[in-house]
């Protein structure tokens, strides 16, 4: 089927976010399990695959307009270094998805393009539910217990 050229545009500027979402979470989770934090990194390992998740369906909607994924398309990565740093980027980068998916629904529902729109609420329910929440939850737990109280439970756990 041959889909709208400016919203086979959008999913794949969407598609760089999600990969870009898949590396930084990837760079993350090996500093935490690096450090010991055993919880953080099973946590952020989850994160990965469900931003690849978000990726695959990004592309098979692409190809199914017709399109062509573009996936050598990246944002520049924001590698905290340090744990509130962490937390803080990635929060960052999942607010910036989510605005990023509400422009891009609302032009769908403008060109009648309701499947891709159906799509994308899919995606941006994980994004601010599941995603956003839990780091919002663990900067206001940082700032309530203190940074070395919060540490202290992040390393339990079996990492590999």
């Amino acid at each position: 089927m041959q889909g709208d050229t400016l919203v086979i545009k959008h999913l794949n500027t969407l598609l760089a976010g999600e990969l870009t979402a898949i590396d930084q979470y990837f760079i993350h989770s090996r500093m935490y399990e690096n450090w010991g934090y055993a919880k953080l990194y099973e946590r952020i390992s989850h994160e990965v695959h469900d931003e690849m998740s978000h990726a695959d369906a990004l592309i098979k909607r692409i190809l199914f307009l017709e399109g062509t994924p573009n996936l050598s398309v990246r944002e520049p990565l924001n590698v905290g270094c340090d744990v509130p740093e962490m937390l803080k980027n990635d929060l960052a980068l999942e607010l910036s998805v989510v605005t990023q998916l509400r422009e891009v629904m609302a032009y769908c529902e403008s060109v009648r393009d309701f499947q891709t729109r159906e799509i994308l609420l899919k995606m941006l329910e994980d994004t601010e539910h599941d995603h956003a929440h839990w780091l919002e939850q663990q900067l206001g737990l940082i700032e309530k217990v203190g940074l070395a109280n919060y540490l202290q439970t992040q390393m339990g756990g079996q990492s590999s």
